[in-house]
């Protein structure tokens, strides 16, 4: 197998070892066995991959250098909604339930509803959660509020519940009653 001489064995060893990414970590270590003249199944037993896959990264190495043995663009599936319907979901998300949705807040099964009635798309519930990761949305939110809630009358109710139901006369002092009580280490019998 012909390895470029990009860079040298010690230098491939050192960008393996400073890598974070484990996929670069063992395409490196396939180069530096490769430049050490072993074959490409030698090199493929060594790193648990097969023979074309070495092959393949010492040939990716070979033309566009460290750079090629980075994943590329364009792995998985592409996304079901346009840039169009993207954004459009993101405005009827912002804008919150509407009365038809029957929900004060949105859940991920919401959202799913959402996508087949109003864009006429199916996800999977796993993969609705994938989209709104996407979209820059987490899965935290603030307690959901009642659409009827009037801030107002929630305000009036906490300054004046405490006069309705009354105040305590007495306050207790903390430690001034002890509940239960303590036995000595000797004093309980074991069962036989």
């Amino acid at each position: 197998m012909h390895v470029e001489d990009r860079h040298g064995v010690d230098e491939l060893r050192g960008l393996a070892r400073k890598t974070r990414d484990g996929r670069v970590r063992t395409r490196l270590q396939a180069l530096v066995l490769a430049k050490q003249g072993h074959t490409a199944v030698h090199t493929a037993e060594w790193l648990g991959m097969s023979r074309r896959m070495v092959q393949k990264w010492v040939r990716r190495y070979n033309e566009d250098g460290l750079v090629g043995l980075s994943d590329r663009s364009g792995r998985g599936r592409s996304c079901k909604l346009s840039e169009e319907q993207k954004l459009q979901l993101q405005q009827r998300i912002e804008a919150g339930p509407r009365e038809g949705d029957s929900v004060c807040s949105f859940r991920g099964t919401d959202i799913q509803e959402i996508l087949e009635q109003e864009f006429k798309v199916l996800y999977h519930l796993n993969g609705v959660y994938a989209l709104l990761h996407r979209l820059g949305y987490s899965c935290l939110m603030p307690r959901p509020r009642h659409r009827k809630t009037d801030p107002e009358v929630q305000a009036t109710f906490k300054k004046t519940s405490w006069s309705r139901f009354g105040r305590s006369a007495t306050t207790i002092e903390i430690n001034k009653f002890r509940s239960g009580f303590r036995t000595k280490p000797g004093s309980v019998s074991k069962g036989h």
